[in-house]
């Protein structure tokens, strides 16, 4: 966000509150991987370019969230979850609470996988296990609810790793699983202020085996003056009504050859009129959203991703598979602008963000690499933190912030003076 524009002209459509300079959520202030930011680093090492580091208990697989002078983060120590408050310009810890009593290994993640969200008052974060807890910013808990408790265990087969998708007037929870329960499959809607169920919604599927289980995030876009909220699993994408939870419309095609190890992890993104829904690699599509009945399918490809959630401009879709080949396609006819592109031989788990016209995707291996963004594709720098790496990247306010296995780093010098 350049500093001379209005106040008005800074506010985003998450709660009315978040600037582009925070990193309120998973995916950024717009829920979709790119921030507004200029200038950020292009290169550093372990020991050029870094700001500060703190030490990290273990691994995880969600991305801090930043707001202001605090970042938040979820964590798994001392066998539990806790949610951290850290001093973005200390680098030292303001406060602990725990959000979860147990913690359980999963394949690859932790109960800690769940990424928090914010509006700049409240923080909000869930763990795989099925806690959902607030707190104000000094740390003091609001309300807590229990999942399992409530509604019986999530039988994901790699364990749960949705995070909330926060709206003016509620939390969205998605529960999508099948592989290790027979409970159906739910998306549930909390009060911000006392987390009181809304509602609570079934989302039938049809899907087989571990076909049901969806790691994704909801997200929200607006048709003809209505907002619809957006999930995507179990071989389907569907919409639902914000205020009540009805399902408007359904689409499939997401599993065209009925492979019942058709878990989804990439999570559908919004971006101008179209909603991008990408499946366990083949296909991703591209849907108009409608008011009812089946959505249009505005194009599709092979070439999805299949664990990193895609990133756009406006003009180009950006897509990096697992296996670390970047494709490029315009974003609203499909055509292939550039394919098959090898970038550094890794495995990508973490969701590319694009800002300053760069492109940033980091691997298992903590290596950053950085394109530039367009229609050519460049490869600008290729950045290594030299540790293990699940959580994507996020920005603000000049810099980067990198989540390791032992540390969180802070990348680049702030660009504002600390707010008091």
């Amino acid at each position: 966000m350049h500093r001379g524009v209005s106040f008005g002209a800074a506010l985003l459509g998450i709660t009315g509150l978040a600037i582009a300079d925070n990193w309120p959520t998973w995916r950024g202030p717009n829920r979709d991987g790119v921030s507004k930011e200029t200038g950020l680093p292009t290169s550093w090492s372990p020991s050029s370019n870094i700001a500060w580091k703190l030490p990290m208990p273990d691994v995880t697989g969600s991305t801090p969230v930043i707001w202001g002078d605090i970042i938040f983060m979820s964590t798994s120590e001392n066998n539990g979850v806790w949610l951290w408050a850290i001093d973005r310009n200390k680098g030292d810890v303001k406060w602990k609470q725990q959000i979860a009593p147990s913690d359980e290994k999963v394949r690859k993640g932790n109960m800690s996988s769940p990424s928090p969200v914010t509006d700049g008052k409240t923080v909000w974060v869930m763990s795989g296990n099925g806690h959902v807890k607030a707190f104000d910013f000094t740390g003091k808990e609001l309300w807590h609810r229990d999942f399992w408790k409530d509604y019986g265990r999530f039988g994901l087969n790699h364990g749960y790793g949705s995070s909330p998708l926060l709206l003016d007037d509620g939390l969205i929870v998605q529960v999508l699983h099948g592989f290790k329960t027979d409970d159906p499959s739910y998306v549930v809607k909390l009060d911000l202020k006392s987390g009181k169920t809304l509602w609570k919604v079934e989302r039938p599927t049809d899907a087989q085996t571990e076909s049901p289980d969806s790691y994704t995030t909801p997200t929200v876009i607006t048709h003809n003056g209505k907002k619809q909220v957006i999930v995507t699993g179990g071989d389907y994408v569907t919409a639902h009504d914000p205020a009540t939870g009805k399902e408007l419309w359904r689409g499939g095609g997401l599993n065209p050859r009925g492979n019942p190890m058709n878990r989804i992890v990439a999570s559908p993104v919004v971006y101008q009129n179209l909603i991008f829904v990408p499946t366990r690699v083949n296909p991703l599509q591209a849907f108009h959203p409608v008011a009812g009945g089946k959505p249009d399918l505005a194009w599709a490809t092979p070439n999805g991703p299949d664990v990193p959630t895609p990133v756009s401009d406006g003009k180009y879709l950006y897509m990096i598979n697992d296996r670390g080949i970047a494709y490029c396609f315009d974003l609203q006819s499909g055509k292939e602008i550039y394919a098959g592109q090898r970038i550094k031989p890794a495995t990508y788990t973490s969701s590319p963000v694009l800002a300053d016209g760069k492109i940033y995707m980091t691997n298992e291996e903590g290596q950053t690499i950085v394109l530039k963004a367009g229609p050519a594709f460049e490869v600008l720098a290729e950045n290594n933190l030299e540790d293990y790496t699940l959580s994507s990247p996020a920005v603000s306010d000049g810099q980067i912030f990198l989540r390791t296995k032992t540390h969180l780093w802070a990348i680049g010098q702030r660009k504002s003076a600390a707010r008091k």
